[in-house]
C-alpha cells in the first residue's frame, strides 16, 4: 500500500513507476495508475505539438474547422478539452450551439453555423455541428422529411464551397458501443458533478439505437468525399481516442518543426479509420 512515508522515499517519478510495476499484481489500482501515467506521458508532448501547430496556423492564416460528431457519451467533449487545453485562446474557439431560436428556425439552416466558421489564423472546434440535421434531428422528430432531404442535398455543396475558400474541414465520428454508452450514462447519473450532461435526448439514445444507426449510415454514404472525408474514431477507450484523434489532425499538415515534441504523430489505424462501406464500427 502506498503510504505517505513510502511516497516520500521516491526520488522521482521513475521510482514510483518501478514500484507500481513491481506490485501491480497485489493491487488492481496500480495497473490503472500506470495506464494513467502512460497516457499523460504521451498526451503532454502531443499537446506541445498542437501548440506548435497553432503557431503555424496563425502565421500562415490557415482556417481549420474540426467537427466532433458521435452518439451521446462517445467522448467528444473530453477530447475537445484535451485538444484546446494549452492552446492560445485568442486563436481558437469551441462552438457548442443551443437549439435554434424562433428567428433561426426561419433562416437558411446553415446561417447560424456560418457565423461560427474559423477566421484566418484560427482553429474552431465544433462540439456537434450542422450534422445535427443528418442524425439527431430526424431521429428525434426535430425536423421534417423535406428539411432533412434538402440538407442532405445541400451539405456536400456547402462544404465544397468552404473547401474552395480555403477552410480545412476535419470531420470526426466518435464510435462507441451500445454497452459502453449505457455504462457511461449510468456513471453520469451517479456523479452529482456530471448529472447535467444527461439529457432527455440521452435517455432515448439506447431506445432509438437502431434508428440512429440507420441515419448515421445514410450520412456517411452521402456526405463522405475526398475534400471532407469522415474519420471514424473508435472511442470505447476514451484516452486512446483522445491521443489518436490529436495525432490524426497533426498528421494532416506540414507545419514548421513538425514532430519536434514527440516520437510519433502517426495515428493508430486500429483506432482511426477513414470511412468506407466495410469499416467496422463499434456503434453498428
Amino acid at each position: 500500500m502506498l503510504t505517505r512515508e513510502l511516497l516520500s522515499s521516491f526520488k522521482n517519478k521513475t521510482d514510483l513507476i518501478k514500484y507500481l510495476e513491481t506490485n501491480k499484481t497485489q493491487n488492481v489500482n496500480y495497473g490503472k495508475a500506470l495506464e494513467k501515467i502512460a497516457y499523460e506521458q504521451e498526451l503532454l508532448p502531443l499537446q506541445a505539438e498542437l501548440v506548435q501547430f497553432q503557431r503555424w496556423v496563425q502565421k500562415e492564416n490557415k482556417k481549420i474547422a474540426i467537427i466532433f460528431e458521435g452518439r451521446d457519451a462517445s467522448g467528444k467533449g473530453g477530447t475537445i478539452k484535451r485538444f484546446k487545453e494549452h492552446l492560445n485562446p485568442r486563436a481558437m474557439r469551441v462552438v457548442a450551439l443551443n437549439k435554434p431560436t424562433e428567428v433561426e428556425k426561419n433562416q437558411w439552416y446553415f446561417n447560424r453555423y456560418i457565423k461560427e466558421l474559423p477566421n484566418a489564423g484560427e482553429i474552431v472546434f465544433f462540439d456537434r455541428s450542422w450534422y445535427n440535421r443528418a442524425v439527431v434531428e430526424p431521429v428525434m422528430g426535430f425536423c421534417n422529411k423535406t428539411q432533412y432531404d434538402r440538407f442532405m442535398i445541400q451539405v456536400p455543396e456547402f462544404e465544397h464551397m468552404l473547401y474552395e475558400s480555403g477552410t480545412h474541414i476535419i470531420k470526426f465520428w466518435f464510435s462507441v458501443s451500445k454497452e459502453e454508452q449505457q455504462r457511461r450514462f449510468e456513471k453520469r447519473l451517479n456523479n452529482p458533478l456530471k448529472k447535467w450532461k444527461f439529457s432527455p435526448v440521452d435517455e432515448k439514445g439506447q431506445e432509438l439505437w437502431d434508428e440512429f444507426t440507420q441515419y448515421k449510415n445514410q450520412m456517411f454514404s452521402r456526405t463522405h468525399n475526398h475534400f471532407s472525408p469522415w474519420v471514424i474514431i473508435k472511442s470505447n477507450n476514451k484516452k486512446q481516442a483522445r491521443l489518436e484523434s490529436i495525432k490524426y489532425v497533426l498528421s494532416l499538415f506540414d507545419y514548421e518543426n513538425k514532430g519536434n515534441n514527440c516520437k510519433s504523430i502517426l495515428p493508430d489505424p486500429n483506432v482511426v479509420q477513414r470511412y468506407f462501406r466495410n469499416t467496422i464500427q463499434l456503434d453498428q
